[in-house]
């Protein structure tokens, strides 16, 4: 009887949870080797003993670990008919296997712990041959693979060196005795989709393989050598004098001098020297009052390690502290508020292989946006990143790879009908609770959740940057996570360590907290038990059109110092880019786009840029609520601003202003002197002009804007980059500014059939529907300035925001379905001279199914003045609310209509178009230049602006969604491309108080109906419903945007009750 075969003869390396790696040197901080001081000052790693692997590999996808090409790791395995692929990549971008895929939460593999699938299993194979520069020769040789998802084996000339998981982690092999140095060389790596460690790498991003960092040949001396290096920096308990430790881990035999080097790299200010025969070397430096190192104010030192006169290693060194003081984060002995963002690595194309260039880009970004903090959500970023953020500053909270969401699911899906029914937050802990079984608390995986942190913290300690650990994220919390503080502690005590699922802050440092709202963490400050602070992981979640409210958080993070800031979610969308299978047409992709089930549809898309990385106006609104130097408040001439830097005072900021009238600015205009040396906290009086100018002397209404800018340039900005503005009004309109003053009244001409009424002025025609209730026709000498009638409606296309809050409630209620029906119209001229005619319509405005309505009483008044007796109309609405089962909320209250194509900024010819003639098809006095919401408005400055084209308004939400709204309009005017002539809009101030008898109001022009801009799913499907005419719409009140996609609704007091109402409209 022939033995028994079985298959696979052993548990597989990746399926196996006894084996995390196997081969692998043991990890160590990141630096570099050079052969001169001068080149190691440089941090020129082109200089360096390392040679890049990265480039054009050869590559083979087989569908599982046993099905791909057997013995390819041979050198003399034939890979010519294999594809070339680039390294760094992601095989799912570069046309293989099933493709991207994009889940939240989820695991988008049957659950069976350890067990990773056997037979669904993307296997990649990559080959590549080499040959070992010359200045690397004669030395020892390891193989550096900075990462690789999620898990590989490598073979070097046919022989396997080793095997490692863990995807954004590192890993160097010791290839010295494998490699010919002369000679050609090969080297293998199979790499697997899915292994052991999936179940704990279970992120919020799209799933993809490959390798997608750079690969490494590193050189480093064959006899003696540096292995690693610590360094940890103390102040003194005044924070001003330092002491520099730092530790040498070596083998064999050599002699050790370190230098420290000041900021502009000058001749050693300090060196220790010591003769070793290998094992930890301690050197101490005692530095008086060096510059300290915050986000602020980045200043690095130097420090060179000498080995025998022929290896040097270079480290920047920041003198900073961290520690948890008070109940608070300190850093250099003061409080922080952690203005921050959730960055996630991604590219619109490459996925995760980010470019150099781009990722500097992003923190360039974030410098210009006033952020100063990163959470590298949620793992380890690319090695380069943090050598930025020390050059650049930033707080860094850097996060181990690690996360396991799907357990909750799964528990959840599981509960008793009782506890399904219990509230959601206790209901959350239990599931969490029992979540936490399967690998957080299972002692089983312990050594795989320690390993994420000692991978992170012995690649990343040598950054000050780097002022907080974290454990991961959405893994729940148990043994697991209490073995891996206990681990960092005992290695780093330098820094504290977050992580949010620790609720009660029973081991962490600080409580940490994802989406309250804000009475929330202001009941945390005020609750006197607390000793330890809060910082929000993860807040104003950005998907879509939003986030709003931003302003109450961070005014919160100063009022109350347990409230140390928190983190954006996130920095951008996460869309990939692709076309469209049928026309071509390009698109950023989300969950669903690539044949992916399960997935998540567009919650990858929640980000403050758009997946360009440009920025989106959430980002813009972002950077004002984080501004650090703020008006608290103004007085005719004069304004008290705060400072709200942590560490430096305003001397590098110039402030000037400049008198707006109407809108426009004028030539009064100035600098505006800052006191020297405002403290952080302090704030300080700025007299801003000698004299205000009279009302009388203005056309309209007057506003100063006032205007912080960054004096001098930096590392991360130019000089005159914007960090701040403000402005407020100091004088009202002496009339309305839109009347002009060559006013003249004109007898109207009025006719009535049962069906029709007609309305003549000197210049005007309108023509009015007493069955339908509605304006028909508005003729302006014979232009046409209404294609559709102008309708009292009440909806928007949803936000991502609105969706899961109170978009449920208008859906819930059919508000998408509510329609005006006519119930009564009369109609009747008033004045002794016949100027004026006025319409009275009843309407009433409900949906089928339900008996809730709006009882709407609407007046038409026609009158015959206006410019040489033009005429207008006001149209006055007054809304009742009326019987059961009302929505909570209104998406908005006001007039649609749509104006024809020539409105649109072209003309009927096409050949000329409004910004060539000079016609604006669009001006307005309001806020701007970009959209605005009642909760989203404040970057948004007071001005006079035009748009060459209607297109301009319209923001492109990479998920369609109600855009291009802009708020505190004080009127807007339209303008004919073929006639020239305009029509005004504004609202009346019918309580008689100020502002010059006008009313703020919100208007959007586009060319979007909303039912096409919630049918669509992406915008290219939406520009095929593209309608020529300009879709208007004047709104008396808009409900605000809150982020609800996954956080809190839009608050009461931004958000539109359902309530009586009153408002009037002038046309003219």
């Amino acid at each position: 009887m022939s033995s028994a075969k079985v298959h696979p003869a052993s548990p597989p390396d990746w399926n196996n949870l006894k084996v995390l790696h196997k081969g692998t040197l043991p990890p160590r901080a990141n630096f570099d080797i050079y052969h001169s001081v001068q080149d190691a000052l440089n941090y020129d790693t082109s200089k360096s003993s390392k040679q890049s692997l990265s480039g054009t590999w050869k590559f083979n996808l087989a569908n599982n670990p046993f099905e791909g090409p057997a013995g390819f790791e041979d050198p003399a395995f034939d890979t010519s008919k294999w594809d070339d692929t680039p390294v760094p990549s992601m095989w799912q971008l570069n046309g293989y296997g099933k493709g991207p895929h994009y889940t939240n939460v989820n695991f988008p593999i049957p659950v069976d712990p350890p067990n990773a699938p056997f037979t669904e299993n993307e296997t990649g194979h990559y080959v590549r041959k080499f040959t070992v520069n010359k200045m690397l020769r004669n030395s020892q040789l390891r193989l550096r693979f900075e990462g690789v998802d999620s898990a590989y084996h490598v073979w070097v000339n046919g022989k396997e060196v080793g095997y490692h998981q863990g995807s954004r982690n590192p890993a160097e092999f010791d290839i010295t005795s494998i490699v010919d140095q002369a000679g050609e060389n090969t080297v293998a790596v199979k790499v697997y989709q899915y292994c052991d460690g999936t179940y704990i790498e279970d992120q919020d991003q799209w799933r993809m393989s490959g390798i997608f960092r750079d690969v490494y040949l590193v050189a480093f001396p064959s006899q003696s050598r540096v292995e690693d290096l610590f360094i940890q920096t103390k102040l003194d308990e005044n924070y001003i004098d330092a002491e520099l430790k730092v530790r040498v881990d070596v083998t064999g035999s050599c002699e050790m001098q370190v230098g420290l080097y000041n900021p502009e790299k000058q001749p050693a200010i300090a060196t220790r020297s010591k003769n070793t025969d290998g094992g930890s070397v301690d050197f101490s430096f005692k530095v008086k009052n060096p510059e300290k190192w915050t986000a602020e104010s980045p200043t690095l030192y130097h420090l060179v390690l000498n080995l025998n006169g022929t290896s040097f290693i270079s480290q920047r060194v920041g003198f900073r502290q961290v520690e948890m003081r008070d109940g608070l984060i300190k850093v250099n002995g003061q409080r922080i508020v952690l203005k921050g963002a959730n960055r996630h690595e991604h590219h619109p194309q490459f996925g995760r292989a980010v470019p150099y260039e781009f990722m500097k880009q992003d923190l360039l970004l974030m410098k210009t946006h006033n952020i100063n903090a990163i959470r590298t959500s949620h793992q380890p970023s690319d090695v380069r990143l943090y050598d930025l953020a020390d050059e650049l500053g930033f707080w860094i909270i850097d996060e181990a790879d690690l996360e396991c969401h799907g357990f909750e699911a799964i528990c959840d899906a599981a509960l008793s009908p009782k506890d399904r029914a219990l509230p959601f937050r206790e209901r959350q802990l239990l599931t969490r609770a029992k979540a936490a079984k399967w690998t957080s608390d299972n002692p089983d995986w312990e050594k795989a959740y320690v390993d994420r942190a000692v991978q992170l913290v012995r690649r990343d300690q040598l950054h000050p940057s780097v002022i907080i650990w974290s454990l991961g994220n959405e893994a729940f919390y148990g043994r697991n996570h209490v073995a891996m503080y206990k681990w960092i502690k005992s290695y780093d005590d330098s820094r504290p360590i977050h992580y949010e699922a620790d609720i009660y802050a029973e081991t962490m440092d600080m409580y940490s907290r994802m989406y309250p709202p804000v009475e929330e963490i202001i009941e945390f400050a005020n609750d006197k038990t607390k000793t330890k602070p809060l910082v929000l992981c993860e807040y104003v979640h950005a998907m879509g059109n939003g986030p709003g409210n931003i302003k109450e958080y961070v005014d919160a993070f100063y009022k109350y110092d347990a409230l140390q800031g928190g983190f954006v979610w996130e920095w951008a969308n996460h869309g990939l880019l692709k076309k469209d299978s049928e026309t071509g047409e390009e698109f950023y992709a989300y969950g669903g786009d690539f044949g992916d089930v399960p997935n998540d549809s567009n919650f990858v898309m929640d980000g403050v840029l758009f997946s360009d990385h440009t920025p989106a106006p959430g980002l813009i609104e972002y950077k004002k609520a984080l501004e650090p130097v703020k008006v608290v408040s103004h007085a005719r001439e004069k304004v008290t601003i705060i400072n709200r830097y942590d560490f430096i005072t305003l001397d590098h900021l110039e402030a000037s202003y400049v008198v707006l009238d109407e809108g426009k600015p004028t030539s009064q205009k100035g600098a505006v002197e800052i006191p020297k040396g405002v403290k952080p906290g302090q704030t300080a009086e700025l007299k801003v002009l000698d004299k205000l100018p009279s009302p009388q002397s203005l056309s309209g209404e007057g506003v100063i804007q006032l205007v912080f800018r960054q004096r001098d340039a930096t590392a991360s900005l130019p000089a005159g980059h914007e960090i701040a503005f403000d402005e407020y009004l100091f004088a009202t309109p002496q009339q309305l500014a839109t009347t002009p003053e060559n006013t003249s009244t004109s007898k109207l001409s009025v006719s009535e059939t049962p069906t029709l009424i007609t309305i003549d002025s000197a210049t005007t025609t309108w023509t009015f529907s007493p069955v339908h209730g509605a304006i028909q026709s508005f003729q302006k000498n014979g232009t046409e300035f209404l294609a559709t009638s102008p309708t009292i409606t009440f909806y928007r296309a949803q936000t991502d925001n609105d969706f899961p809050q109170d978009g449920a409630d208008w859906r819930e209620k059919l508000l998408h379905l509510a329609k005006s029906q006519t119930r009564s119209t009369s109609s009747w001229s008033e004045g002794d001279d016949g100027s004026v005619f006025t319409v009275h319509v009843k309407q009433r405005f409900a949906p089928p199914v339900f008996s809730w309505s709006i009882d709407l009483d609407v007046t038409y008044t026609f009158r015959g003045d206006g410019n040489n007796g033009s005429g207008s109309v006001s149209i006055r609405v007054k809304g009742v609310p009326r019987g059961e089962n009302l929505p909570r909320t209104l998406p908005r209250i006001g007039l649609s209509f749509e104006l024809p194509a020539s409105w649109s900024g072209q003309s009927k010819s096409k050949s000329k178009s409004n910004s060539e003639s000079g016609v604006k098809p669009i001006t307005w006095y309001g806020r701007g230049p970009g959209e605005s919401y009642v909760d989203k408005k404040l970057s948004q400055r007071l001005g006079a602006y035009a748009v060459s084209s209607v297109d301009e308004l319209w923001t492109d939400y990479e998920f369609p969604q109600e855009g291009g709204n802009r708020t505190d309009t004080r009127w807007v005017r339209f303008a004919n491309a073929d006639s020239g002539e305009t029509i005004t809009a504004r609202f009346s101030d019918l309580g008689g108080g100020g502002g010059g008898g006008r009313e703020l109001f919100d208007f959007n022009a586009s060319h979007y109906r909303i039912p096409d801009v919630e049918a669509a799913k992406h915008p290219y499907e939406l520009r095929r419903k593209k309608t020529e005419n300009v879709v208007v719409r004047l709104d008396a009140a808009h409900h605000g945007l809150g982020s609800g996609s996954c956080g809190p609704r839009t608050r009461d007091e931004y958000a539109l009750l359902t309530a009586p109402f009153d408002f009037e409209v002038v046309l003219e």
